[in-house]
């Protein structure tokens, strides 16, 4: 593994362990060369997935990607960061075990909002807000009314 400070291509492994709920190993390298220390994770990946943009273009599928965005959606929300992991990688693996190695992007976007909602309301409004590109606060609104239950579906209570 290349050293990010100084590009030495001999670092050495210190310590290894299992991370993101056995999914991933965090292993901490050290650099000979300049003493740097620096983190590394190893994934499994079953197939190299490409998203399909709604436009038609390709691109090949990028993780960091996909969790910079439902980082940003749940930023401030009382969710541990092992939790956003756990999510992350859960989305990951149902993605590649589809089975196709093409994926459209209005399908992940569909299974992160499934996800979402049932992690976080707020953070599945704001993803929300992103993906199905609202323009005013309307859109807000109708979206947010789709979520409360409607006055027929209240439970009846006693007065």
């Amino acid at each position: 593994m290349r050293c990010p400070f100084c590009g030495n291509i001999d670092t050495q492994v210190k310590d290894s362990r299992p991370a993101e709920d056995h999914v991933a190993i965090r292993r901490r390298r050290f650099c000979p060369a300049c003493g740097g220390r620096f983190t590394t994770y190893e994934r499994v990946q079953l197939r190299d997935l490409v998203v399909i943009k709604t436009n038609g273009r390709r691109e090949d599928f990028d993780r960091d990607k996909l969790e910079r965005s439902i980082r940003m959606a749940m930023q401030k929300r009382p969710i541990d960061p092992e939790r956003i992991d756990q999510m992350i990688s859960g989305i990951v693996r149902r993605l590649e075990s589809m089975g196709e190695t093409d994926v459209a992007s209005k399908q992940i976007g569909e299974i992160v909002m499934e996800t979402l909602a049932r992690i976080d309301t707020v953070a599945y409004v704001r993803f929300a807000s992103v993906y199905k590109n609202f323009q005013e606060a309307d859109d807000f609104d109708k979206f947010v009314s789709e979520l409360r239950p409607s006055e027929k579906d209240k439970p009846k209570t006693e007065e």
